[in-house]
């Protein structure tokens, strides 16, 4: 017989983020969808009903199932990225519950990073305001590959079909109107989180709706992107030691290595052949992206962590001028002429900030715009576009090693 354990890791793995306005009931939905799935502990869900009683409430409030911080529980608001884990029999979730306040933007974009998926929330009786196109905005920006657009509170609208398009039209048309290349399409789905409806299950009160609750899109929308069609990129994390040889370390971004492959050694552009490639120890036939392991070369070259190993056909053109949208994620404000560290992949190099483009004061915390930068040694970027890993970068603050400002490459 099969053991869960052994069924969960047979099941692909989807990451996703939730972002919605104040007072949209994101929490409520996170909830709602943790508890019909089977995801919630019995102490947790007894913690939730006793606490929910001491409110005056009868029904247990799920939105004190994911605002676990005193401040967000006594603001009703969500301040903190929270990551929650749970699984259904076809797919295992890693789900980022981000805020939704335009001060906590920042948040949102530590969330969605590496999301394959964003669920946009919108209250049925506003419809999309400044925040939902503030999150359309950065799910574009940070390219998540699926957008859903969950219309909540259909209760509140006699779950009418009619307000349902209204608001699914109005996203649409802002989604055409961004203006940032790779705006991911979205799917709409109209549900109640106070209630249930189209959460878990299907609702019996919208069936002019006929597409899939929200948990069966989650189940079964394609994950992943094309990395593994994308040119290889191995940035070198460590280099081990071993019988007299080197290994080097670390986790393949992009494409993939195989042994026997004639690699380029990036800055210094040596050239030499995979000659082993180890994975836990083991040896391989190849690496595929995201892949940890520890490649062996034919030569004895000097290598060491900021090196990158890539197919010696298929090498990214050296640049020092790197033209990027950028999230500014640091209280302190970020101002033309400043000197930044930019940490790229395992490299990090010393740079000047020449150009700031969408706010005239320089950036300030939550900011969105677009930068160049003058870099002091030449980086190995791709666009973001293609690579979410080797198309981003932190700028650091070389006086402390605060992280600033969170970087895709145009």
């Amino acid at each position: 017989m099969t053991s869960t354990s052994e069924q969960l890791s047979a099941t692909t793995l989807l990451r996703f983020a939730t972002a919605g306005s104040v007072d949209d009931g994101k929490s409520t939905l996170v909830g709602r969808l943790l508890h019909d799935s089977k995801s919630v502990l019995t102490d947790q869900l007894e913690a939730v009903e006793h606490a929910s009683r001491n409110r005056g409430q009868e029904a247990p409030d799920l939105a004190l199932l994911t605002d676990g911080l005193r401040a967000e529980r006594e603001q009703g608001i969500t301040i903190d990225v929270a990551y929650r884990y749970f699984a259904t029999p076809r797919r295992r979730f890693i789900l980022a519950d981000t805020p939704g306040h335009v001060q906590y933007t920042r948040n949102m974009v530590t969330g969605a990073s590496t999301a394959d998926l964003a669920v946009v929330l919108v209250d049925a009786r506003n419809g999309v305001v400044e925040q939902t196109r503030r999150h359309a905005a950065v799910a574009a920006l940070l390219r998540v590959p699926h957008v859903v657009l969950a219309v909540n509170k259909m209760d509140l609208v006699d779950w009418s079909e009619k307000e349902f398009r209204r608001v699914t039209e109005d996203f649409a048309r802002h989604t055409q109107d961004l203006g940032i290349p790779g705006a991911a399409p979205f799917t709409a789905i109209p549900l109640s989180a106070l209630h249930g409806d189209n959460v878990v299950e299907p609702s019996a009160r919208m069936d002019w709706y006929t597409g899939p609750a929200l948990l069966a899109h989650l189940e079964t929308v394609p994950t992943g992107d094309d990395l593994a069609e994308r040119p290889a990129r191995f940035p070198v994390q460590y280099v081990i030691r071993h019988d007299g040889r080197r290994l080097y370390a670390g986790q393949l971004a992009s494409g993939v290595l195989r042994a026997g492959e004639q690699v380029a050694v990036l800055p210094s552009g040596q050239r030499s052949t995979v000659t082993a490639i180890d994975r836990l120890g083991e040896p391989v036939p190849a690496a595929y992206a995201s892949d940890s392991v520890a490649l062996r070369l034919g030569d004895d070259l000097d290598i060491s962590r900021g090196d990158l190993i890539v197919p010696a056909a298929e090498a990214p053109l050296p640049t020092r001028t790197v033209e990027a949208d950028v999230c500014h994620l640091a209280d302190r404000p970020l101002h033309v002429g400043d000197r930044v560290l930019v940490k790229h992949t395992t490299r990090t190099v010393k740079a000047v900030v020449e150009e700031i483009t969408g706010t005239p004061h320089g950036l300030t915390a939550n900011d969105l715009a677009q930068v160049r930068l003058r870099t002091a040694e030449a980086l190995f970027t791709d666009p973001y576009a293609d690579c979410r890993r080797t198309g981003s970068f932190l700028l650091i603050d070389p006086a402390d090693g605060a992280t600033l400002t969170a970087g895709m490459v145009r």
